[in-house]
């Protein structure tokens, strides 16, 4: 509702903003368990690794804008607890390559259906209007927001 006083676009960020701390909670509820034994970089590794495929360790570094020994420490507890393997780059027997383990796997998909379960959740208390215009809303949003990166999910785990 716009206030006699504020221009109309104060209103609409606001309530945007109320909206993205909304989803922010659904996105730390998703990922609350995960992180008793999983940390955040960990957990950033996995999402990367699940939605771009295996990647070479130094690249990896690279990307999550880590110091190559750190994260080999790092990727040394992720491998002992089955979360992703090394594995030789068949194009290039110097380089070693990062995968995600089915176990990896898991963990990254758990996440999204505990998120996706809370969004349906939330999405059922609305009534078959106001989720069509919750849809209508969030379509527009998103085709003026664009798609962000990989890059720039990763520092929140997404």
């Amino acid at each position: 509702m716009t206030r006699p006083d504020t221009d109309p676009a104060d209103d609409a960020v606001r309530a945007i903003l109320t909206a993205s701390r909304a989803m922010l909670g659904v996105v730390a509820r998703s990922v609350a368990d995960t992180l008793e034994t999983v940390s955040l970089p960990q957990f950033r590794v996995l999402v990367l690794l699940s939605s771009q495929g295996p990647q070479r360790i130094g690249a990896l570094a690279e990307r999550l804008g880590i110091n190559l020994s750190t994260f080999s420490r790092s990727l040394d507890r992720m491998v002992q607890g089955g979360l992703v393997r090394r594995e030789q780059n068949p194009g290039s027997r110097r380089e070693v390559i990062v995968a995600l383990t089915a176990e990896g796997e898991r963990v990254v998909t758990d996440v999204t259906e505990r998120r996706r379960a809370d969004f349906r959740a939330i999405l059922s208390r609305l009534g078959t209007n106001e989720r069509r215009q919750v849809l209508a809303a969030f379509e527009v949003f998103n085709s003026a927001a664009g798609e962000p990166t990989v890059e720039e999910l990763l520092p929140l785990g997404l």
